[in-house]
């Protein structure tokens, strides 16, 4: 039986939207391709460290870990975020309405035969947050991203605590994947709150800056607003490690509070992105 608050905002609903001005946000219906992300505290971050300074051994500026801390709370709002990295087809659509540069990959005006689901990529930072403006969205925050991916638990990776590369599109080794792939083909690596591909397939912007976290005192010289953070790995390499170290290493960097980073003019063959938007109180009590 229906709460009697729930039902008297339902008829109060049903009542009055109609005859609020078009578009107005409140009397919006539950968005398409999206997931809910309820209202909140979640961990962000991590308190690992790299006592053993690998990353510097294998030649990396930073330990590992570093721009992740220190573990901390965050409260968000309620949310929605696309369940999909937005593909090609979609992207389309947005191009040919606003005549935004196509992405590198593309020929004759359209994206590769076969790859109408693929994620797009090839676009800049600012190609994304536009085409989230168009759809009536946004770039998710580096809070908002990390939250979809680790769910309630704040698990290490969309589908637990222990690493396992089966379940996301993520090179298994030093051998390269040719290419991303379909949209949702993962189903064991989505996310508790129904997200696909938050690891693997391609990187995805994010609304932020490459900034430290309150209360973090790493002396990283990328820190600031140069960069925009880029979140979720991608179905290329890692990079050229030891062949014993590769998995250990995928495993870090396949968790999902890792961060990395980019120059937001940057056009690169694995970096997509998803969009966001806030959950109204319609949304919520429908």
């Amino acid at each position: 039986m229906p709460r009697p608050e729930r039902s008297v905002l339902l008829i109060v609903t049903a009542l009055f939207c109609p005859l609020l001005p078009l578009g107005l946000t409140g009397c919006e219906k539950k968005p398409a391709e999206m997931v809910r992300v309820p209202a909140g505290e979640f961990l962000m971050g991590t308190d690992e460290a790299d006592a053993d300074n690998e990353a510097l051994e294998f030649g990396l500026p930073h330990p590992w870990y570093e721009d992740e801390h220190p573990l901390h709370r965050v409260n968000l709002p309620a949310f929605y975020i696309d369940a999909y990295e937005v593909t090609n087809e979609k992207y389309k659509r947005f191009v040919d309405a606003v005549k935004r540069p196509l992405p590198d990959d593309w020929m004759n005006g359209t994206y590769p035969e076969g790859q109408a689901r693929f994620p797009v990529a090839y676009v800049t930072w600012f190609d994304a947050d536009e085409y989230c403006r168009w759809a009536g969205k946004r770039l998710p925050t580096e809070e908002e991203w990390e939250k979809a991916a680790r769910g309630p638990d704040s698990f290490k990776y969309p589908w637990g605590n222990l690493f396992n590369p089966a379940p996301a599109h993520i090179s298994k080794g030093p051998v390269m994947f040719a290419s991303a792939v379909a949209v949702g083909q993962y189903e064991r690596g989505k996310s508790p709150y129904g997200a696909y591909d938050m690891i693997g397939n391609v990187w995805e912007w994010t609304a932020g800056w490459y900034q430290p976290y309150p209360g973090n005192e790493a002396k990283n010289e990328n820190f600031g607003r140069v960069f925009r953070a880029t979140r979720g790995l991608s179905f290329m390499g890692i990079g050229h490690y030891p062949p014993d170290a590769y998995m250990k290493v995928a495993a870090i960097i396949a968790r999902a509070s890792f961060r990395s980073y980019d120059y937001p003019n940057s056009r690169l063959t694995d970096l997509g992105f998803r969009c966001a938007r806030p959950a109204m109180w319609y949304d919520v009590v429908m």
